[in-house]
């Protein structure tokens, strides 16, 4: 059942039909219906030099549109190393043209698919669900058989939902050596029901598409349904579903399996946060590789699948090329943790996740703020997919007025003016103490840059929900606000702000609530920033 508490103040149906408003101003199409089995022969049709367009049986026989490109003069007893493309979510099989061809091009068999449910493939959508895992091993199979490919040298790569299966089937198929993950996820719950809080606009865009441009089965409709819902009666069952779509649940198993991964992912990528990325990797054991750069999701690779130059594909191509052909280009040598800042031009590298925010300054949280919910402060995350990109290319990051923030409801602490620049880099940890006249309830926390106006460009933010606290008495909140890398220019401050409302997601707060922030002697309130001084 949804909450006692309140209805949900946002409309899910509005959000899910701006979603699919999204989906058409992206180009999407409804899906056409799966062709039968047997409509092309094993060699596919010829669409151009190297280039098949084909299908391939997927698991239980469900079809899959498919393309695969071979290098040119490939023939003979000669083998090449083969990479498995993945789609994105609500993506056409074409999207990694491009990428194939330029790895064709330089001794790769490369077969991109369409994930089961999308397009013109079989199926319903299963989110990375055991069928898209086998459906992965059916496809090695066929390349494996079709193409000269080298059975000991296979690789999968893929952007977002593409990098989630290429993960997945590194854990349960022995034969992937190597993995080039992008924009994905390690752990599904934490990155759209991070803090316990529902990503709203992550989550509508995602089954807005899917509705769009594919087939969602009977179980992602009841799952979205609940999600959407708040409906924390089935809040088990979600987040076991969920669980079964991460690879972190499995690590153990890609340890054990050995396959060389790298991980790309985005400072402000708003539907897969960059902190479950980072914690995934520090847990491989395997040979492995963390990038993230200023955007949103999927936007650092995006130019690269127009063919254009790209850090992230130039990146994988030479992962690839170690992993897979053993080239000597300096991959295995080189420190494995490569970062951009939102603020500077150059790259920054280290021998490990956790030395990158080794400097952690903490800043006391004094006083007591009384802050009423419901009501946005203004004081917000900015909008999926867009604010980060216009932070990524034009350094526009979501802005509030501090000074103007309606203390009724925002809680505003500032720090003094730095004398120096200083360089945040890595995450940012909350730890207060709330009271809440309600059980239940949701905050989210954000920090802020502010300049000598008192204009705050957001540095981070992230939600906290809670359920079944007893009104009026004090509990401890730890909270990790998004992983970044920010410059802030001296003379700035910093600002954090607590508020209850923030549209990207879904709040649980009763009407008429009132939260009170503290700081008791015994358990001083704080937040901890990775400060690095210039």
């Amino acid at each position: 059942m949804v909450h006692p508490h309140k209805a949900l103040r946002t409309s899910t149906t509005a959000t899910v039909s701006a979603a699919l408003v999204a989906g058409a101003a992206f180009g999407l199409a409804p899906a056409a219906p799966a062709a039968a089995a047997g409509t092309q022969d094993a060699a596919g049709t010829q669409a151009a030099a190297g280039i098949r367009f084909i299908d391939i049986q997927g698991d239980g026989g469900t079809v899959l549109k498919a393309n695969v490109v071979t290098p040119t003069g490939a023939g003979g007893s000669r083998t090449y190393p083969v990479i498995m493309l993945p789609t994105s979510w609500a993506t056409p099989q074409v999207e990694y043209l491009a990428q194939a061809t330029k790895l064709a091009d330089s001794g790769y068999v490369v077969v991109s698919y369409n994930a089961r449910g999308f397009w013109q493939s079989g199926g319903q959508i299963e989110v990375a669900g055991p069928p898209d895992v086998a459906d992965a091993s059916r496809v090695i199979d066929w390349a494996l058989t079709h193409t000269p490919a080298d059975p000991g040298r296979v690789g999968m790569a893929g952007v977002s939902y593409g990098a989630g299966i290429s993960l997945l089937t590194a854990a349960h198929d022995k034969r992937v050596r190597a993995v080039a993950a992008l924009s994905g996820w390690g752990d599904l719950i934490d990155s759209i029901y991070s803090g316990r809080t529902q990503h709203l606009q992550a989550a509508a865009l995602l089954g807005g598409a899917g509705c769009l441009t594919g087939r969602p089965s009977p179980e992602l409709q009841q799952v979205l349904k609940d999600f959407l819902g708040s409906n924390l009666a089935k809040e088990d069952e979600m987040t076991a579903w969920g669980r079964k779509r991460s690879p972190a649940t499995y690590l153990d198993r890609i340890n054990d399996n050995g396959a060389a991964v790298m991980l790309g992912n985005a400072w402000g990528d708003t539907i897969f946060p960059p902190n479950q990325y980072a914690e995934f990797y520090e847990r491989l054991t395997v040979p492995k590789r963390l990038e993230f750069r200023p955007s949103d999701h999927a936007t650092a690779e995006a130019t690269g699948l127009l063919g254009l130059p790209n850090d992230t594909w130039t990146s994988a191509h030479r992962w690839f090329d170690h992993h897979l052909k053993g080239a000597a280009n300096g991959v295995d040598s080189e420190q494995p943790v490569r970062i951009k800042s939102r603020s500077s031009g150059g790259y920054e590298t280290y021998p490990d996740w956790k030395s990158v925010g080794a400097d952690a300054h903490k800043v006391a949280l004094g006083g007591t703020r009384t802050i009423r919910a419901n009501v946005d402060s203004g004081a917000n995350g900015g909008i999926l997919m867009l604010s980060n990109a216009l932070d990524q290319f034009l350094r526009l990051p979501p802005v509030a007025s501090i000074p103007l923030l309606p203390r009724s409801y925002a809680a505003v602490w500032q720090t003094e003016r730095g004398a120096a620049a200083q360089r945040i880099r890595g995450t940012v940890k909350l730890h207060t103490t709330v009271t809440s006249t309600e059980e239940s309830g949701t905050l989210v926390a954000y920090l802020y840059d502010v300049g000598p106006l008192g204009l705050g460009k957001l540095v981070s933010n992230a939600p906290y929900t809670f359920h079944g606290q007893t009104p009026g008495r004090p509990f401890a909140v730890d909270l990790e606000l998004f992983s970044t890398a920010y410059d802030v220019p001296a003379g700035h401050r910093l600002a954090l702000v607590v508020d209850t409302v923030d549209p990207l997601y879904i709040e649980h707060n009763p009407s008429g609530a009132q939260l009170t922030f503290s700081s008791p002697v015994a358990d001083p309130s704080y937040v901890s920033v990775p400060l690095r001084e210039e």
